[in-house]
């Protein structure tokens, strides 16, 4: 499985676990500067943020502050917090992935909050599920949104074609639009096109199961509900491909491969668009994209944040607004796939041409719609520790041929025991 993108969910998921420890940056409380300072570093990952973006604020803003820019890489979120806990060559900015931003609310005062510095006066313009997830329960804002992860299907509209089956995007949306529909739909494919498997992994359908709902592992009175009724239906429903012969079982770095050829459909958010076309370059013009079987949900999406040592907080806030401003945000899907925010965005010429990668397809008439209708639930500081053991055993039944329902106990199980060490209750 290929982690530069694709597998970020899953991998964070993993460390956390591994590490069974939420973010705890001690140490170095004093300011790092003067609050006026003329240079500002900012760090964040490769593919971040539009890198043409990046550049002219350095200019936009040269005649303030000298602005130096480092893509960071590696593990992000360790580094980070070894940086924040010692105190010292902490960024000015920074970013946070979306997946860790929940375990760094707990020690919300190692950043400025946004609100005091004008984000309050602008929070409009970005959607309010995902301004929330980087706000304390007081309403300090540490993070400032950059983009979101709304899914959809991709599919293969040639080999749907080969398959007798519709090829137009709304036409395979209602016949794909239930889980069972979509698995229906994967099983005749099969059968008309032998060798072609309709997901690469059952950790996919699952990830994506889970986010359609309105609760996740641990609710907001830190109570592990990983047992209930929404976890275990989301394990049942992606275990089905699995069952019905239709799951390409890929938990390795064969994906690359296998996308140009067996895979007929991808479940993923919008940045996936653009590992699909890097991985598979040869199968341009003949992909599409539709609604997410079973309703829209999120993957990923990060922020930009301020440590409180920032030297010039004013000027640093002035910085990510302009990068993250609706018209930057629209250029930064046009060269990264970087989904904004910003529903304003979503209207722009930047985001509103035809994908020649799809067909010509104008794909933001699948992924606006979905971004403005993601369920809000709510992700404990905890939730991608606990939420770690799901996807190793499901990666044992593809793996190992383990049993589902002795999979699925041995997941709560280790879940559970993951909870109670973070003091969930």
């Amino acid at each position: 499985m290929d982690l530069s993108r694709r597998g970020f969910l899953q991998a964070a998921a993993l460390t956390a676990a591994a590490s069974g420890l939420t973010v705890a940056c001690g140490g170095g409380s004093g300011s790092g500067g003067t609050k006026n300072g003329k240079s500002l570093t900012m760090w964040y990952w490769g593919g971040a943020l539009s890198d043409k973006v990046v550049a002219e604020a350095k200019t936009h803003f040269g005649s303030q502050v000298k602005l130096t820019a480092a893509s960071i890489g590696g593990d992000f979120k360790q580094k980070l917090t070894t940086t924040l806990a010692a105190g010292s060559s902490v960024p000015d900015i920074t970013g946070i992935k979306g997946e860790d931003i929940a375990s760094f609310l707990p020690n919300a005062d190692r950043f400025l909050d946004l609100n005091d510095l004008g984000f309050k006066k602008i929070s409009s313009q970005y959607l309010d599920w995902k301004t929330k997830l980087a706000q304390t329960k007081d309403g300090k804002q540490i993070g400032f949104p950059i983009d979101i992860g709304p899914t959809a299907l991709f599919y293969r509209a040639d080999l749907f074609r080969k398959a007798g089956l519709p090829t137009d995007p709304d036409k395979v949306a209602a016949e794909a639009g239930t889980w069972d529909d979509y698995f229906a739909l994967g099983s005749e494919l099969k059968k008309a096109v032998p060798g072609t498997y309709l997901i690469n992994n059952i950790s996919s359908v699952f990830n994506i199961a889970v986010g359609q709902g309105t609760k996740r592992f641990i609710d907001e009175n830190n109570h592990f509900i990983g047992d209930q009724d929404h976890i275990r239906e989301a394990w049942t429903t992606a275990v089905r491909p699995y069952t019905l012969g239709i799951d390409a079982r890929i938990n390795d770095n064969t994906w690359n491969a296998a996308i140009g050829k067996n895979l007929s459909t991808e479940l993923g958010a919008a940045w996936h668009a653009l590992d699909i076309e890097q991985a598979a370059p040869g199968t341009k013009g003949k992909w599409r994209v539709c609604a997410t079987p079973g309703g829209p949900a999120n993957q990923g999406g990060s922020y930009l944040a301020l440590p409180k040592q920032c030297r010039n907080p004013e000027e640093a806030f002035k910085i990510i607004s302009w990068i993250l401003s609706p018209a930057n945000n629209a250029r930064g899907f046009t060269d990264a796939a970087i989904f904004p925010a910003s529903p304003s965005s979503y209207a722009m010429p930047a985001m509103t041409g035809g994908d020649a990668f799809f067909g010509g397809q104008k794909i933001i008439d699948v992924f606006g719609p979905a971004a403005k209708a993601i369920p809000v639930s709510y992700e404990a500081p905890a939730d991608a520790a606990v939420m770690a053991p799901y996807f190793t055993e499901l990666t044992s039944i593809e793996a190992k041929g383990k049993k589902p329902d002795a999979a699925w106990k041995d997941a709560v199980s280790r879940a559970k025991q993951i909870a109670r060490r973070q003091g969930v209750n």
